[in-house]
């Protein structure tokens, strides 16, 4: 490993990690330059913009509610705007399939029939400097053609034919997650600003030769300012290479509840470049939990299982982003359904296709042009439901959904859920937890649990659950206050049933969760502590900003 004298800098441009094979091809001289424009030009407004969130969330947690914004009205209000027409290759997006961009998925998912690709390099992914760097020589490898391997067991990847293959829409890192490994004026960058720089640098102008174009899709967004930030940086990467403006799009995740108030505004600051809003379900569900944790028992939801996309708060949120998007002509993209089919038993496999179809058969309903799934196996389950819907047609555009009315109240009416609170809740919620963040510290951002794809949005929810319930007092079907003495017992119980292996990183693991699940203050993300302990090349704590301003 590298120590801190033996960093390569260039240009006020510092690289700390360990090289890797074939970095170089990423990080040219006029890649990083690059990179350090979109930074120095962008930094500051993204740490105003970190505190900007930090202030709101004090805000909701001292018992004022958020609300549709008075000052942007007239936004809303005015009927005549709409963001730009589809681009090439998106005017059809009624199956995406997700997945991180190891080499294997890159092929699975570029061959899984699906219309759309989410090469994701955020949640499904473990930012280790490895993971990025060869993330991006994946693309550009399966942009050109050269990515099929054979496994170490013999089995042979090879790409379709071009015109098979799906779209590609990118997600790089949220605002939160720094790049340690790359300095610049001795300052981390924004992994979003790594993961989206060096993508667009080096393939904007192959895709456009293609005949599609740089598209990305942005996650953690948490109102329109954030917005306005990344479209500034689109107006400034297109400018900087020379690429038409516009030529960039983008897809919102709306997956932060303060996002959902701001919906048309968001489309309103990024209408040339925006795409479509996604329903991001898991994280918006974090991000419920995170922002009213200690509001009382207004606020408290029951087991994760529970929290299904039929409970009103969830209805309300993509039943109103869909009305949204299509007042706008923008696309609303439905979110992942977390089941997962299992090859090897099937029974599982048929529970794994219904939970799917019917989740899918809601969105086609409810007017969503397409929705995500997270298996190969499960692109013609999505693709066989929107086809009923869709017929010939590419998107459900049409459908304006004007009886949807705009209600603001109804996307924190979280005490009119269902459910209850259960002790195999809270032990699932510890198993998750642990056995997510044990695969994450390995390198894998993805994995299936109990034939659930779970990955680091769904890991938050378990976790903050529990955080809650603690400081809540909440009381399980049977009556037992759920305290931290009693979670402390359960985590020893579910820790010793785990399966151990050879290096595995369980130890690891139980400690971030414990930081993370148990501490009086709450860590804003799990990733923040686990990337500055374990990931970084210079082990160090999470800095307090860090901790609290994403």
């Amino acid at each position: 490993m590298n120590s801190f004298t033996d960093n390569y800098t260039i240009n006020g441009i510092t690289l700390t990690a360990q090289p890797i094979h074939r970095q170089n091809e990423v990080l040219t001289p006029d890649a990083l330059d690059f990179v350090a424009k979109l930074h120095r030009a962008t930094a500051e407004r993204r740490q105003e913009l970190m505190q900007a969130r930090h202030g709101r969330r004090n805000q909701i947690a001292s018992g004022q509610d958020p609300r549709f914004l008075p000052e942007t009205a007239d936004i809303r209000n005015d009927p005549s705007w709409r963001v730009a027409p589809p681009a090439p290759g998106l005017e059809d997006r009624r199956v995406e399939i997700t997945g991180p961009v190891d080499r294997k998925m890159t092929i699975n998912a570029l061959n899984s029939g699906a219309k759309v690709w989410l090469a994701d390099m955020e949640d499904s992914s473990t930012p280790t400097w490895r993971n990025v760097i060869q993330g991006q020589l994946n693309l550009t490898d399966a942009l050109e053609r050269r990515i099929d391997f054979t496994s170490p067991e013999g089995k042979e990847y090879k790409l379709k034919a071009a015109e098979e293959l799906p779209t590609i829409v990118v997600r790089p890192r949220g605002w939160h997650l720094p790049e340690k490994h790359m300095l610049i004026d001795g300052k981390p960058v924004a992994g979003g600003v790594v993961d989206f720089g060096l993508f667009f640098f080096h393939n904007a102008r192959r895709l456009l030769a293609q005949g599609k174009g740089p598209y990305f899709y942005l996650p953690k967004i948490e109102n329109h300012l954030e917005a306005r930030l990344w479209n500034d940086i689109f107006v400034l990467a297109q400018d900087l290479l020379g690429i038409p403006q516009g030529t960039i799009r983008a897809t919102v995740l709306i997956e932060t509840i303060t996002a959902a108030f701001e919906m048309e505004e968001i489309l309103f600051e990024l209408r040339d470049h925006a795409a479509g809003l996604n329903a991001g379900r898991w994280d918006y569900i974090f991000s419920v939990i995170k922002n009213f944790r200690t509001r009382g028992p207004r606020f408290v939801l029951p087991d994760r299982a529970q929290v299904s996309m039929t409970q009103p708060f969830m209805r309300s949120y993509t039943e109103q982003l869909v009305r949204a998007c299509h007042r706008r002509g923008a696309m609303a993209i439905g979110g992942m359904a977390a089941a997962v089919p299992n090859r090897k038993d099937e029974a599982a496999n048929t529970a794994a296709f219904e939970k799917v179809r019917a989740d899918k058969t809601r969105e086609a309903g409810d007017g969503f042009d397409g929705s995500w799934v997270a298996h190969p196996d499960l692109v013609p389950v999505c693709r066989e439901v929107f086809d009923g819907v869709l017929g010939d047609r590419p998107n459900q555009l049409d459908r304006s959904r004007e009886d949807v009315v705009p209600d603001d109240r109804a996307l924190i009416d979280v005490a009119s859920t269902t459910g209850t609170i259960t002790e195999q809740g809270i032990r699932n919620n510890i198993e998750v937890g642990i056995r997510y963040i044990e695969s994450w510290l390995r390198g894998n951002g993805a994995v299936a649990i109990h034939n659930l794809m779970e990955d680091a949005a769904t890991a938050e929810i378990s976790r903050s659950q529990l955080w809650q319930w603690i400081h809540a007092h909440a009381i399980t079907e049977h009556g037992d206050i759920i305290t931290r003495e009693w979670i402390n017992e359960l985590l020893d119980e579910e820790f010793a049933r785990l399966e151990r292996f050879d290096d595995d990183r369980f130890n690891d693991a139980r400690s971030i969760f414990e930081e993370v699940t148990l501490a009086a203050e709450f860590p804003t993300f799990l990733t923040i502590p686990a990337y500055a302990r374990y990931l970084t090349e210079a082990r160090e704590e999470a800095t307090k900003e860090e901790l609290v301003a994403a």
